[in-house]
């Protein structure tokens, strides 16, 4: 079974939101609008990949 890989780009792009995320919220002051941001786009990227798995 092959993997799809504009799946696994999106989960490495996922990843890579989780982490930046993470990163920013650690900060002394957050920068509110590029996390609002960064969260918009990961949740974009999971209903992507929710679409693809399921086609």
């Amino acid at each position: 079974m092959s993997v799809d890989p504009r799946i696994e780009a999106l989960k490495a792009r996922h990843q890579f939101l989780e982490k930046s995320i993470e990163n920013e919220e650690a900060r002394p002051m957050p920068n509110d609008l590029h996390l609002a941001e960064m969260k918009r786009e990961k949740l974009r990227i999971k209903d992507e990949i929710a679409q693809l798995n399921n086609a």
